[in-house]
């Protein structure tokens, strides 16, 4: 006697793909772009930064950064760029957030480490945005 073979739920193979193309329109349908500089913004730094004024979370704001001096906010957990005597610029900016520790040259809070230099550059074009 030959093997019958028989589908118990004809579109059971086409399921996976199915799957795959609704999330990829629910995704599209989010309204956030992934690969935006705000979206990276918040990954890398949303969680300890706001770039609301005068609205700190475990770091400052960063509100307005490019061009004030460092650690001059009234953000009192300053402890690393306390007493800091620069202006922050996009050149200062990117090798601190390279490597925070390497650029003050002692310990800070700030762990996150960009070492992709676009998505530094994607960070530092969001807070140009947010300069004033």
């Amino acid at each position: 006697m030959k093997p019958t073979f028989t589908f118990t739920r004809p579109y059971g193979i086409f399921a996976p793909g199915l799957f795959i193309v609704t999330l990829l329109a629910l995704s599209a349908c989010s309204g956030e772009d992934v690969n935006s500089p705000e979206a990276l913004f918040k990954k890398k730094c949303g969680t300890c930064h706001s770039v609301e004024p005068g609205v700190h979370k475990i770091g400052p704001s960063l509100k307005g950064v490019l061009g004030r001096k460092a650690g001059s906010t009234d953000f009192t957990k300053y402890k690393a760029l306390k007493g800091a005597d620069f202006v922050w610029d996009e050149e200062k900016l990117d090798a601190w957030i390279t490597n925070p520790k390497k650029y003050i040259g002692k310990p800070t809070a700030m762990t996150v480490k960009v070492k992709i230099k676009t998505e530094r550059e994607m960070i530092l074009k969001f807070l140009k945005k947010h300069k004033n």
